[in-house]
Order: structure tokens, then sequence, then C-alpha cells
């Protein structure tokens, strides 16, 4: 079945699956058409500047109050929240890690989430956590939504297909998408096994960063955002739907699918993005610019310029700079970076980091390009070269990243990364020219 959207970023869509069942004019008849309910979903206090007001009207079959009733406490053991401070006996350090392994037994989305960091806290909605999921089934009458956030999905393996109440996103290797918080959805696995990446944000919703001098366009342009348009189920059979609320999960028994919205209209909804319609900015004479201008996503703090978080992507592109060299430099940062790559190779780290794998440099650790990076960097004859078939990521956030005591256990975790840099010898020997034998 074909799944259909519309194209814009933070737009005011609307969207009906049967004529007529999207009232015109107003939010809120007294009876709305097809005898469904109105309800309004906000992802903003209602006071809030028109610029960053966000909500949606959904017309659905029977309201959210039908879709919960007593709830029990439920164990997903792996998915952590912050602050979770003190979780093992690692020391510090910067660390890469394999890709986790695929689960053996039947493991959906959910129970395939694995914590690898947190940051912040998520009773005051700021910070983050990184996770990796891994399932091999999909969540058949199985429903979840995250009220302490939206979560930004990167699959790495395998397709997946989103079932939300507001709509059916597909999405595969080199696309992502969002799901904002709050709202429910069910996950249907493609391919027999799926792994991906989700960064899970606290804080205030991501958005396009300003582009400053850069201009009107390049950069993730708004047209190249998909939202789906409205999709629905009418199906009283068992079903079950999970949340998780202020780091702790609860689930409620339904006989009937919460996924009912038959029409709605708003800003506040779901999206996808295609990685590859990024159009990537850089030097075209000489340096390296920050990596920042490869931001695709940002989660705004509050203080100008420093994110809650940042979504930033390493994407094919021509590397043109004189006397210069082109890998990222060496440097420490006051944000903390997890990086992923999605497919092929990290220029900087040309070993050792394998698609599917994991780095984290937190703050004021020093990182840069490993030894063999480094040697063929400045041995580099400096015509233009392409670095392509390549896609790694990074989230980036003001806070520091604390490991999960499985993030510092699983056996994927490489204990000899710190000797990546150990062949990086010293130059110096008193001379202008120094020794670059």
């Amino acid at each position: 079945m074909a799944f259909s959207y519309m194209p814009g970023f933070g737009n005011d869509f609307e969207t009906e699956t049967l004529p007529g069942s999207l009232p015109q004019g107003r939010n809120s008849p007294q009876r709305p058409a097809y005898g469904l309910y109105a309800e309004q979903l906000s992802g903003s206090p209602f006071t809030a500047p028109r610029g960053t007001n966000e909500r949606s009207w959904l017309y659905r079959i029977r309201p959210s109050v039908r879709h919960t009733g007593r709830f029990k406490a439920e164990k997903y053991p792996l998915w952590k929240s912050a602050p979770n401070v003190g979780d093992h006996e690692l020391a510090l350090g910067q660390y890469r890690w394999n890709p986790v392994p695929m689960p053996k037994e039947p493991t959906d989305f959910i129970a395939g989430m694995r914590s690898i960091t947190t940051a912040g806290d998520v009773l005051g909605q700021t910070g983050m956590a990184a996770h990796v999921y891994v399932a091999n089934r999909s969540m058949a009458d199985d429903h979840f939504f995250n009220a302490d956030g939206e979560l930004l999905i990167v699959p790495q393996v395998g397709a997946l297909r989103f079932v939300t109440e507001m709509g059916v996103i597909e999405l595969r290797p080199g696309e992502i998408a969002v799901l904002p918080r709050g709202l429910v959805f069910k996950v249907e696995l493609v391919d027999e096994t799926v792994r991906g990446y989700v960064c899970e944000n606290y804080g205030a919703k991501l958005t396009l960063p300003d582009r400053g001098p850069i201009g009107a366009n390049c950069l993730a342009n708004p047209r190249d955002f998909k939202t789906p348009c409205a999709w629905f189920e009418d199906k009283e059979t068992p079903c079950r739907l999970i949340v998780k609320w202020c780091g702790q999960f609860h689930v409620t028994e339904l006989d009937h699918s919460p996924l009912d919205v038959v029409a709605w209209h708003g800003n506040y909804s779901p999206y996808k993005y295609d990685l590859a319609t990024f159009s990537p900015v850089g030097a075209i004479l000489f340096d390296h610019p920050d990596p920042s201008i490869f931001t695709v996503l940002t989660a705004p703090s509050g203080e100008e310029g420093t994110a809650n978080i940042d979504f930033v992507i390493f994407p094919p592109r021509w590397l043109v700079a004189e006397n210069t060299f082109r890998p990222p430099w060496y440097h420490r940062n006051i944000m903390s970076e997890f990086m992923g790559l999605i497919h092929g190779q990290y220029d900087a780290k040309e070993e050792g980091f394998v698609p599917g794998g994991i780095s984290l440099h937190n703050l004021m650790l020093a990182h840069g390009p490993d030894a063999t990076g480094f040697e063929k960097a400045f041995h580099a004859d400096l015509k233009p070269v392409k670095l392509d078939n390549t896609m790694a990521f990074m989230f980036e956030t003001r806070f520091p990243q604390m490991l999960t005591r499985y993030a510092a256990e699983v056996e994927t975790r490489q204990d000899n990364y710190i000797d990546c840099w150990a062949d990086l010898k010293k130059r110096f020997n008193g001379t202008p020219e120094g020794d670059w034998s």
C-alpha cells in the first residue's frame, strides 16, 4: 500500500480520509461529520508566541480519554532516562562501540531500545537521551506514546513503518523521522530485522537552524520535509497502549485501536526527511569550517547559539581547500558528541568506526582524526576530492552525556579505542620546517 505525504516544514496542514470529515471555518462544531469527536493535541503552552505555538485538531472515532483505562506499571529496563548517574564503574574516557547485536528473541521496537547515554533532566524537560534500537518483530496490537519528549529516528539497517494516529511514515536507511511528544504510534517492520539510532529530545522541539549569512537556501530546505496524510483504522480487537512518562513505563488494555483519526489540521505533526536532499556548504578556498554548517535540525536551549540538541550529518561532499588539513581538526569542545555511522566510511576515523557503530566524545575530552587519518591527510595531494558513499551523523548537546550500565558493559565496546591516537608522533624539532617525515 502506498502512503502519501504533504511537503513543508512547520506548515499548517490539513488532511482528511473521508470527504467532508474535516470541518471548515471552525475547529469544534457541535456535531462533527461522521459522528467523529473533535480533540486538540497541543505541543506548546496555549500562550506560546505564534512562531512557536504548536497544536493540531484531530477528528477521531473515539476521543483519547477512551484510549486509556487503568494503568499498570511496565518494565523496559534497558531504556533509561536522565538523570541516570552512577549507573556503572567505568572511568571517564573517549569511547567507541561496534554495532549493537541483533536480538535472538522476538523483540519489537519498544522492547529493543538500548539506551547508550542520558543527559540533562527528563523532569525539567532539558537534555536528551541517545539510544540504539534493534527489532525483529512488528508491534501488531501494541501502541506507544512518549510524554517525555519527541523521538528523532535514524535507521541504519532495514526499513520500518511508523503507523501513527496522524498518518503513516515509511522509513528507510538514509532517511530520518521525527515523532512529536505525545503522538500515539506503532512500528511495523518492512524488513526482517532492523537497527538504528534514536535521539529522545526532552527539551524544546527540533526546528530548522537559522542560516545566517548563508542566506535563504542550502542546508535542509523546508520543502523536502514530508508530513503524512491522514490514515485511520477502525479495529475492535484487544490492544495495548504503552506510555513513557517521567522516565517510567505504564500500560493500559484497550478493546480497540487508538489509531482512529479520520481527519486533522494543524502544525503539530510527525514528519520525515531524506538526508540525500541536504545541500552542504563548505570552504572553497582554505580551512575547515566548524561542523555546525552541517546541522539539519536543532533544538534550542533558551541560550542563544547553545543548543539543547543539534542533529548534524556528514554527507557526501567535495573537498577543495588549498594548503589545508582537510579532515576535522583536533579539538576539545564544551558540547558533547554522540556519533553514529549509517553507511560507508567516516574520513576522520578510517578504521574501527564501522556502520552501526557509535562513538562518544564528552565535553572537554580531546578528539580528532586517528593516526592513520592524520598520516593520509598530511601526505595528501590537495586536488579536489569527493567524499562519496558515506553518511555519518552526530547528536550534539550542551549537557554531559552519562553512559548507561548497558553501554559500559556491552561486549561491543572497544577497550582499545584510545590507542587509535597512540601513533601520533612528535614532529617538533626546533626548525620552522618541523619533522614531517
